[in-house]
């Protein structure tokens, strides 16, 4: 009966390549619709995600990275003074008005960090040649995909803050949702906007000697007073706090889930629908076997692996598919962030689906009599 499976398949692929693609285009806008829903809310993360810190402090019940408020900049001994704390870079960021050359204005968050190597900030994109850079005052470095957006490219200037800057180089993956990232030198930020020089800040970023005793050295640095001036995160549990913020507290996020709720339900009428037919139309066949005294078991068994390889045969051509859509949004600058846990996600949910609409097929079987299937 395995074997009748299979070759059913191979010698009655015109039927079948229907539910194939069904298959395979849901199993692609399940992967598309999540994809687009991190990479929109990781962008969010990415001070985070981007930097090396092992602990971030800032101030208590903050909900997200981008909705920081000052902490006292004396809180920086009492974290020195754990003998786990390897270093420790202040963080902060302002909001800016960038002037294109041709005048028109546009938002912008102006970030100072630290140019000496081994820093923290965005030690995961920011390449020493560029930290050099950064050195030359009144130099920024943008995301290279907001180069269009600010009317300028590499060894322009613009204005910030009424200040003269130059471009002197740019990076990926530092796209912003709103307005545009703008990196500079600590010297450069607090010579563009005086507020940075204060004692405040509005995040310490930590490094541990040994990043596996995270947990713990949270807790013990973790103030416990009733009224805290600060609170201690791990940078993945901030990083997931901060996703899930903007992606089940705002509206944004509400109105991207509702959306992709949609699209997955379509997916998996298309697919139940076509698969379902595709099986129904082969009645006939099977009521031929039940009538000749194959058990149910064994028609059930052929259905099943019938609807397992359509929706093997489906997700490889999602595989496909999916690889050149990532391929395309990176080259694009979407921001479309794709998981192994989120691919291996959407394979089961399709091949779930596939199973189940087997399943459904099988009731028309075994509810009709093979008699008057067979006239």
């Amino acid at each position: 009966m395995v074997s009748l499976a299979r070759a059913s398949l191979l010698y009655e692929w015109r039927r079948f390549l229907p539910a194939v693609l069904a298959v395979a285009f849901a199993g692609l806008l399940v992967l598309v619709q999540l994809g687009l829903l991190l990479g929109m809310f990781s962008s969010i993360s990415v001070y985070i995600d981007a930097s090396r810190a092992d602990l971030w402090v800032g101030y208590p019940g903050t909900q997200s990275v981008d909705l920081a408020r000052a902490i006292p900049g004396k809180v920086e001994n009492r974290l020195r003074m754990h003998p786990q704390v390897a270093a420790v870079e202040r963080f902060t960021w302002m909001g800016a008005d960038w002037r294109r050359p041709d005048g028109a204005k546009l938002s912008a968050v102006l970030i100072g960090v630290e140019p000496k190597p081994g820093s923290m900030t965005f030690a995961r994109l920011l390449t020493p040649e560029l930290r050099q850079k950064l050195l030359m005052p009144g130099g920024v470095v943008v995301d290279e995909a907001e180069l269009e957006k600010l009317g300028v490219r590499v060894g322009d200037s613009a204005e910030l803050n009424r200040q003269r800057v130059t471009v002197v180089g740019v990076l990926r993956g530092m796209r912003a949702m709103g307005g545009a990232n703008v990196l500079s030198s600590l010297a450069t930020a607090r010579s563009i906007e005086p507020e940075l020089r204060g004692e405040a800040t509005d995040y310490f970023l930590v490094r541990l000697r040994d990043p596996a005793q995270a947990e713990r050295v949270r807790d013990e640095l973790q103030p416990i007073s009733r009224f805290r001036p600060y609170q201690v995160w791990t940078a993945e549990e901030f990083s997931i706090q901060s996703q899930g913020y903007w992606l089940f507290e705002s509206g944004a996020g509400a109105g991207f889930l509702f959306s992709s709720a949609l699209g997955l339900l379509v997916g998996v009428v298309i697919t139940s629908q076509t698969l379902m037919a595709a099986i129904l139309a082969a009645l006939r066949e099977y009521a031929t076997l039940r009538a000749l005294g194959v058990s149910g078991a064994a028609l059930r068994a052929v259905v099943l692996e019938q609807s397992l390889w359509v929706g093997l045969a489906g997700l490889s051509l999602t595989g496909l598919l999916g690889y050149g859509l990532a391929e395309a949004a990176r080259a694009a600058d979407v921001a479309l962030s794709l998981p192994s846990w989120a691919a291996l996600s959407t394979g089961l949910l399709v091949l779930l689906i596939a199973l189940g609409s087997g399943l459904a097929a099988l009731r028309a079987l075994n509810q009709a009599e093979p008699a008057s299937l067979l006239r």
